[in-house]
């Protein structure tokens, strides 16, 4: 049976796969495991903007428009900053993820329904080990996770490249046609779908200005088999069908 939460703020596609089989638990981190309220992501933004600015000795603008086009060709500034130029990462991602955490607020939600989920809970992130250990802390739901798979563990390679994903079903034991992903970029699902795992896009209850609108959209594609602006919400829904 695959049913559907009867919630209006969750869709999913005629196909989409069931979560009864699943028994991992995959979550990236930024914009998905908490809001862009929390004004977490923005600060990011900024520091790797600065970076930028400081290594080639740029005016904001130029940083801000060079940034972007690293992103949109290499999938994360750091990947063009290590290719092209050879960068310490540790150094950039200790800068970048040197954030205030003050607006991140407990989610009590989010953590009962995340620890009610049967089997393994990971998270999967671009970002650092480090950074995701932080907030996940100041979220409330750091020890229900097993453990973190940054950018470092798979030597700099980011999602939606398949050697990312690959790597982290390598390195923990990950079973991809008995696991979920969730994630708040839709094309970063791609390869997880095609590698077998029941796939949930976040998005955000209202437009993040900080963010472009591609990133923002509910896709509907065959790649992705949920779409939800709740995932407390969704998970909790899911917990009690799985019971």
């Amino acid at each position: 049976m695959n049913a559907k939460p009867p919630v209006e703020n969750h869709l999913s596609s005629p196909e989409s796969r069931a979560f009864s089989h699943v028994d991992t638990w995959v979550f990236d981190l930024d914009n998905t495991l908490y809001p862009h309220t929390s004004r977490v992501w923005p600060q990011i933004d900024e520091r790797i903007t600065l970076y930028v600015a400081d290594l080639f000795g740029l005016d904001g603008i130029s940083s801000k428009a060079l940034q972007k086009y690293f992103y949109h060709k290499y999938g994360t500034t750091l990947r063009a900053l290590i290719d092209e130029y050879d960068i310490d990462p540790q150094d950039f991602l200790d800068f970048a993820h040197d954030i205030d955490h003050t607006d991140i607020e407990l989610n009590a939600s989010l953590g009962a329904a995340i620890e009610k989920l049967p089997g393994r809970k990971l998270i999967l992130t671009n970002g650092s080990r480090k950074h995701a250990e932080n907030v996940a802390k100041k979220i409330g739901i750091l020890d229900h996770f097993e453990d973190v798979f940054d950018i470092a563990a798979s030597n700099f390679v980011p999602k939606p490249e398949r050697r990312a994903y690959e790597s982290f079903l390598d390195k923990h034991g990950v079973e991809p046609s008995r696991s979920a992903m969730f994630e708040d970029i839709a094309k970063n699902l791609t390869v997880p779908h095609e590698l077998g795992m029941t796939t949930t896009l976040i998005v955000p209850k209202t437009i993040d200005p900080f963010r472009e609108s591609f990133e923002q959209e509910a896709v509907k594609t065959p790649e992705i088999d949920y779409i939800t602006n709740d995932l407390a919400e969704f998970l909790r829904q899911y917990a009690l069908l799985l019971k």
